[in-house]
């Protein structure tokens, strides 16, 4: 959408967080509030981003970096007044502009792109994203004319009780005509309790004028959940969870508890692959077809497992590649490593990548045995069928087809413990 610019809203101090940084860097599901908010504006197929920031915006200046352009908002004096700090970004500017809350991380790009999709299709000056909602509740009513255009929309606290009933409620999203935007910007006030200048007040401008504007209803009410406190961040990271645990599901994967089973943003995982209960799998990760994984595994960054792998109980996988067919069972810590094709890793391995200054790399070949409670000093290659003896500590390179044992020879001393 090469004619669209984006407008996130972030200069808000989120009180209720109550937390010494900014609302929009706390994490959900291992990303920034305010990091996702971009990513599914980018991903809807817009790439000019203005954010609009002022309280702790160095915070998010040093997150988002030059992805995005920056307006500046050292008042908050109303979401209108935030989109007026921008509006010199957008002079000179045609098409539309996206405008949409920074505290709003689990939107789907899709969403977004319907919205502005619309806007151009109906040749609408306003597009709102609207909610309808079975109950009452303290959002902007938004009110239709007869042929269907958005008159206005009236805040919550100002309804007399006819409009009270009005279920369809304003988001606080929406595109806007660049030009026409401009323009009805210079004529909001300020005339209110608050005095606040309300980027709602632009639809009514908007209208009076003769322009069109229009709504369409979001399908999935979860989705425009903003945050605000604690509580919302756990529900958005619940709803965040069951959303991509369901789109697994939905390719052929089988998650046997969808509550105790964390899959991050970005994971790709094969055709009929079982995941059991509390395994984590961090973002990045891309797993084959017909795997094992869990319970209670932890699957990091920068692995990828090919098909038929068996990952089992109390497993930690770190950067890892894994050849077809490998089994690490149980109660291992595998980091910086690559592993072939057919490989049992017995229990309680432990790749020791870290020497207290770098990540060292640890190669398993193929068809290689490692005994249980072995420990690989990295870095290390182990050849094909190679046969690691139980409780070894293995600090050299092992031939193919060889069994290394270094195991000190035991010796008892009688009566020692008496």
């Amino acid at each position: 959408m090469e004619d669209t610019i984006a407008i996130i809203m972030a200069a808000g101090k989120g009180t209720r967080m109550k937390s010494k940084n900014s609302k929009l860097v706390q994490k959900i599901y291992g990303k920034e509030i305010i990091t996702r908010a971009v990513e599914n504006v980018k991903r809807s197929g817009i790439e000019d981003v203005i954010a609009v920031v002022g309280y702790k915006r160095e915070e998010i200046q040093n997150l988002l970096k030059d992805t995005v352009k920056y307006a500046i908002q050292e008042e908050q004096l109303g979401t209108g007044h935030a989109v007026i700090q921008a509006s010199k970004l957008l002079e000179g500017k045609k098409g539309k502009v996206l405008i949409l809350n920074g505290d709003h991380p689990i939107m789907r790009p899709e969403t977004l792109k319907k919205l502005v999709d619309t806007a151009y299709k109906r040749e609408e000056s306003a597009t709102i994203l609207t909610m309808v909602h079975k109950d009452i509740i303290p959002y902007g009513k938004v009110i239709h004319d007869e042929k269907g255009n958005v008159k206005e929309i009236i805040e919550h606290k100002d309804c007399n009780e006819e409009q009270l009933q009005i279920r369809e409620v304003n988001l606080g999203m929406y595109c806007f005509d660049i030009k026409e935007l401009l323009e009805a910007l210079k004529l909001l006030k300020n005339d209110n309790v608050q005095k606040e200048y309300y980027l709602t007040d632009v639809i009514k401008i908007m209208y009076n004028k003769g322009l069109k504007t229009g709504s369409i209803v979001v399908s999935d009410n979860a989705e425009v959940l903003g945050i605000n406190d604690r509580m919302d961040l756990q529900i958005l990271t619940k709803a965040l969870q069951l959303r991509i645990n369901t789109e697994h599901m939905k390719n052929g994967v089988t998650i046997e508890d969808i509550n105790t089973t964390y899959i991050y943003d970005d994971v790709e995982i094969g055709m009929d692959t079982v995941i059991h209960p509390n395994t984590t799998i961090k973002s990045g990760v891309k797993i084959g077809e017909d795997c094992e994984i869990g319970p209670n595994a932890y699957i990091r960054e920068d692995c990828k497992l090919a098909n038929n792998v068996k990952i089992g109980s109390f497993v930690e996988l770190k950067k890892v590649e894994v050849g077809e067919g490998t089994k690490i069972p149980h109660l291992s810590y595998i980091g910086d490593c690559k592993i072939g094709k057919n490989t049992n890793i017995g229990c309680g391995t432990i790749t020791c990548n870290y020497d207290g200054t770098n990540k060292n790399e640890t190669i398993i070949g193929n068809n290689c045995f490692i005994g249980s409670n072995s420990n690989l000093i990295a870095p290390i290659k182990l050849g094909d069928k190679s046969f690691i003896a139980a409780g070894s500590t293995i600090t050299d390179d092992v031939p193919s087809e060889s069994l290394a044992i270094a195991r000190q020879r035991q010796s008892n001393k009688e009566g020692w413990n008496k």
